[in-house]
């Protein structure tokens, strides 16, 4: 079973941070779940323009097949202006739907207000309905005060929530795996 951590931005540290502690909370009490950090940070993705995946760079045919071959996903995002950025939205242009139906995601997203955890229910969670996505019910926001100065998270509420959600999608993720014959059967 694998859990694919996408840090969804090019700029910024405390999105994978984010992405990581989650991740590092699934794997120390499940040792038996591959994890995996696709920072986009570390890649040279090129624009989504609907050509063929197998004509984009070899970055980009990377992130497909990370994407791909994952049971499950932690999407981790910063709030731009109000929006996820491009680079994230580029990664759900580029891979098919068809790779996220029936999927456990769950989100952790961080920001510089209060308000902007908002863009977990006004814009991921359809974007996961779309793919037809089982979306995990919590979700980590953190604001930049949740961060110190060397972007460790101190708050401990937002810790509590990130072991939370790192129980809760793995929870989902063996409840499908269990029962997914018995979901998807044709009748």
């Amino acid at each position: 079973m694998k859990l694919l951590g996408i840090s969804g931005t090019l700029l910024g540290a405390k999105t994978a941070i984010l992405v990581d502690a989650v991740l590092n909370g699934v794997k120390n009490n499940n040792p038996d779940v591959e994890v995996e950090l696709l920072d986009l940070r570390g890649y040279d993705l090129q624009f989504c323009d609907g050509r063929d995946p197998s004509t984009y760079n070899e970055d980009t045919r990377k992130i497909i097949e990370a994407v791909s071959q994952a049971d499950f996903y932690l999407i981790g995002t910063p709030i731009f202006n109000g929006s996820i950025p491009a680079p994230l939205k580029n990664v759900f242009d580029i891979v098919p739907p068809s790779v996220f139906r029936n999927k456990v995601m769950g989100f952790v997203a961080n920001g510089g207000t209060y308000q902007h955890y908002l863009v977990v229910e006004n814009q991921l969670k359809p974007i996961a309905g779309y793919f037809r996505a089982f979306v995990a019910p919590s979700y980590v926001y953190a604001h930049n005060d949740h961060f110190n100065r060397e972007n460790e998270i101190v708050d401990t509420e937002v810790l509590d929530r990130i072991h939370h959600l790192a129980q809760e999608m793995v929870y989902m993720q063996n409840a499908l795996k269990n029962h997914s014959h018995d979901l998807f059967k044709i009748h």
